[in-house]
């Protein structure tokens, strides 16, 4: 809305959408709507929305279901997080560094076999918390992703690879300690049990019980290299 005004000691109140563009011979108060601004946890609305992809996966979660959850409109989260993808993004390097947080306290055990033991019974505590919405939400992403860049594929899989190298680091010092034998392909056993992590996520997220799940972890530990070459 344009506005010519003349004359004096005028007190104009005007709409968030109003304009005035010529101010002729008066001397003016512009009182604006008063608002409280609204106040905004980026933290806590990133964690919201980790929660919904985690629960729904990226194809299944549309800005409505964010919205509703983060409790902010979509001006709001385009402004302070970007699009659906970014979001997204950012919700699953929330999501690494909790997990990499995880895995350096579990790894600070003294052996890496015990670190490995208690990086999969923690993982089957998140997988079944039915305070979360199940199964891993790393796997939720790599699984529900069709209609994503390619950029952010490739990141998909830049932290499963992450994770792998992450086990290998600690297997190689595993050697070099004497732990496990000189001849260990620290690479494959790495893949194996980051292929036994996802796994669980994924039993987790189809119904699978923490009792059953932990079963299948004694099997894998069962299956720790001896530290004699073979």
């Amino acid at each position: 809305m344009i506005f010519v005004l003349f004359g004096n000691n005028s007190d104009i109140r005007l709409g968030d959408k109003s304009r005035v563009i010529v101010l002729i011979g008066m001397k003016t108060e512009i009182k604006k709507g008063r608002g409280r601004p609204r106040e905004f946890d980026a933290d806590k609305a990133l964690d919201a929305a980790m929660r919904v992809f985690w629960k729904k996966g990226y194809d299944g979660t549309s800005l409505s279901d964010l919205t509703d959850a983060m409790g902010i409109n979509r001006p709001s989260i385009y402004l302070s997080l970007g699009n659906k993808e970014e979001l997204f993004q950012k919700a699953m390097e929330r999501y690494s560094e909790k997990s990499a947080k995880l895995i350096a306290e579990c790894f600070s055990a003294e052996t890496a076999r015990e670190g490995v033991d208690r990086l999969l019974r923690e993982g089957i505590t998140i997988f079944t918390d039915p305070k979360n919405p199940g199964g891993c939400f790393a796997n939720m992403g790599a699984l529900t992703c069709s209609s994503v860049s390619d950029g952010m594929k490739r990141d998909l899989e830049d932290m499963r690879a992450a994770f792998e190298r992450t086990l290998k680091q600690r297997f190689d010092r595993a050697v070099e300690a004497g732990e496990l034998a000189s001849d260990t392909s620290t690479k494959d056993l790495a893949r194996y049990y980051s292929v036994v992590f996802q796994g669980l996520g994924m039993h987790a997220k189809g119904g699978g019980t923490r009792k059953e799940l932990l079963r299948v972890v004694d099997m894998a530990m069962a299956n720790w290299p001896s530290a004699v070459p073979a």
